[in-house]
């Protein structure tokens, strides 16, 4: 990251160097918002590479940070937490056909005579 920086700050003063040259030293204003330009044009077509490598291993290192914090400490309680959570759903067995909803069935009155 840091050589590709390096090369955008060479990049700019070469190309305010070079218009310098050629006589925009008389207007500074018109000096620099050109080269600013002209280089930003220049390190897009000519550092892309870099630029490209660059962006995957900041992706790279984005993710490995996103599965760090996914994972779970084993001495943590949250850990401890699950896999009692997880032991508790293993042992529980519904009955077919059971209400697991913990409600009664309430007749209604109404079909009593039915």
């Amino acid at each position: 990251m840091v050589r590709y920086s390096l090369l955008r700050i060479l990049i700019f003063f070469g190309f305010l160097f070079l218009f310098w040259l050629i006589g925009l030293r008389n207007n500074p204003v018109l000096l620099l918002g050109a080269s600013a330009i002209a280089s930003a044009a220049a390190s897009y077509i000519l550092l892309r590479g870099m630029r490209d490598e660059i962006t995957a291993k900041l992706i790279e290192r984005h993710e490995a940070k996103l599965d760090g914090k996914q994972t779970v400490d084993p001495t943590s309680d949250e850990f401890a937490e699950d896999a009692e959570d997880t032991e508790n759903a293993a042992n529980e067995h519904p009955v077919r056909g059971a209400d697991t909803t913990g409600a009664a069935e309430v007749e209604d009155p109404r079909n009593a005579d039915r």
